[in-house]
């Protein structure tokens, strides 16, 4: 098995905030801006599925892989095949011939009944089998006419089930209305992976804005982390896929790191 990093308050890019660019271009980028390492979200981008040409673009810009999203959304359906546990092992081993420490997984979706009846004790058997941490992802419901529906079994929300490391996502937290610093107090050490990113709570939208443009607490939760001794990853996870030129996506890029960088400065001073 190849050594695992662990990482100590690193800031990373998740190659999803450089859409509609791709996976050698977060690379390239985050070399560029000064990003620690980045996060690949595995998707339909051929290179993003490809560990060899991910090991070659690592090595090259000298940027380190530090965490893998696994393809969990609607559109990653087919990404890896069709088996959820086949997608996770894949994840897995993509982690630990990279060095990344963490894979980052949704709750199934309902649909899936045997992978989420088998999900929380699934994912036990796999903790045993290497060291890389799987952080169950915070997601949110769907609402409707009045009504909400949850397309997530056991539940689009970690918190209460037994997951020992979870991702906390803030522009998730923005769609289903919950409080991210409440949510952050009852994870506590549980807490091993923060994708920041904003958002408005506009309802069934997960806008991943730049932090600080919505509502959602980003600059204190960073504070907090910094203050307790946090030492998962920062994810920055924002969407610019509605930037007018290339200037416009890396000023973003920019804006989002140094917001990271500040608000974290005391992590850096308590270390």
């Amino acid at each position: 098995m190849s050594d695992i990093r662990v990482p100590s308050g690193e800031v990373a890019l998740s190659t999803a905030s450089v859409y509609p660019e791709r996976t050698p271009d977060a690379f390239e980028l985050a070399a560029r801006l000064g990003y620690d390492g980045v996060e690949i979200m595995v998707g339909q981008d051929p290179v993003s599925q490809d560990v060899e040409v991910l090991q070659r673009l690592r090595d090259h810009y000298q940027i380190p892989v530090l965490a893998i999203h696994a393809p969990c959304l609607l559109v990653t359906q087919r990404v890896w095949g069709r088996d959820p546990w086949a997608k996770l092992r894949r994840a897995r081993e993509a982690a630990e011939r990279l060095g990344a420490r963490t894979v980052v997984v949704h709750p199934p979706f309902r649909w899936q009944r045997d992978y989420a009846k088998e999900f929380e004790k699934g994912l036990a058997r796999m903790r045993d089998e290497t060291d890389v941490v799987f952080a169950v992802e915070n997601m949110f419901p769907l609402r409707a006419r009045g009504n909400e529906v949850v397309p997530y079994a056991p539940d689009w929300n970690p918190v209460d089930y037994d997951f020992p490391d979870v991702t906390l996502d803030l522009s998730h937290t923005a769609v289903s209305g919950t409080d991210a610093m409440e949510m952050a107090t009852k994870l506590g050490d549980r807490l091993a992976h923060l994708h920041l990113a904003d958002g408005l709570g506009t309802t069934n939208k997960d806008e991943h804005l730049v932090p600080g443009r919505g509502t959602q607490p980003c600059a204190p939760m960073l504070e907090r982390l910094a203050g307790s001794g946090y030492r998962g990853l920062i994810v920055l996870e924002i969407n610019t896929r509605r930037a007018a030129s290339r200037t416009e996506r890396i000023e973003d890029l920019t804006e989002a790191l140094a917001f990271a960088r500040h608000h974290f400065a005391a992590s850096s001073t308590a270390s």
